[in-house]
């Protein structure tokens, strides 16, 4: 996948490429990106890039001219664009397999106001919104979107430690733990240094659903449930009812 990133502020996502599992990815050859600084677009001396919203109002809005040169430049009507915003479509982890797909994105930073209105009729394919709340970087957003993308791709992660992270199957992930056994008298859980996998494993599902359960009922209306997972999770509800919750510590 190629991603481009069309942005006032170059500095803010390079280095998201040149670290930890990205940079890894860029290594491989899976993934690569280029970063376009639309300020170079601007035509006039003092490389304008925003003016004042027509109709009045507070804030800057971004101009078209030197966001649709930038645009232009790398063809983006050929391409799916993607520009984060607070009035887009929610993004989901299914949204991000959707865009793992593709062979190109491009994203578009928004700043202060927003952008000019022509600029998304003309070029956008999706408006996305990461949450329910607002941010001043584009930048940022987009970071997000593409770091819930990329490591979807084949090759990026594993698909064992894809299999059952948060959302992969509507439910959230269980607890993690690693050395010492013992850390301010909290103890890992006896179940995990059992070595035996079939409680293991029963074990992680119990407390995928107890976190769903506990932190997203939501996501239980849609997940699906086999029915060993529909049993454990009825009888959560009684537990939780009752106060008492095993976490496999004895």
């Amino acid at each position: 996948m190629k991603i481009h990133i069309v942005t006032l502020f170059p500095g803010i996502v390079e280095g998201f490429f040149n670290n930890s599992i990205m940079k890894r990815a860029v290594e491989s050859g899976t993934i690569s990106f280029d970063v376009i600084d639309f300020r170079s677009f601007a035509t006039d001396r003092h490389h304008t890039c925003d003016d004042a919203p027509f109709g009045g109002g507070a804030g800057m809005v971004i101009k078209c001219e030197p966001l649709c040169a930038a645009l232009d430049s790398i063809g983006a009507k050929e391409k799916r664009v993607l520009f984060p915003s607070p009035s887009g479509r929610k993004f989901t982890q299914q949204y991000a397999e959707d865009l793992s797909k593709e062979e190109e994105l491009v994203f578009i930073c928004g700043h202060y106001e927003g952008i000019d209105q022509r600029v998304i009729d003309l070029y956008v394919d999706d408006e996305i919104c990461i949450g329910d709340y607002v941010i001043s970087s584009g930048e940022v957003a987009s970071l997000v979107i593409i770091d819930a993308v990329y490591r979807l791709i084949g090759g990026v992660i594993s698909d064992e430690s894809l299999e059952e992270e948060s959302f992969s199957d509507g439910l959230l992930e269980y607890p993690q733990y690693t050395r010492p056994e013992t850390y301010c008298s909290k103890k890992v859980p006896d179940v995990l240094l059992s070595g035996h996998h079939a409680k293991i494993g029963q074990w992680r599902l119990q407390k995928r659903l107890e976190k769903t359960l506990s932190c997203r009922p939501d996501l239980l209306e849609t997940a699906s449930l086999d029915v060993n997972s529909r049993k454990i999770l009825n009888e959560l509800k009684e537990h939780s009812a009752k106060g008492t919750v095993d976490d496999g510590c004895n």
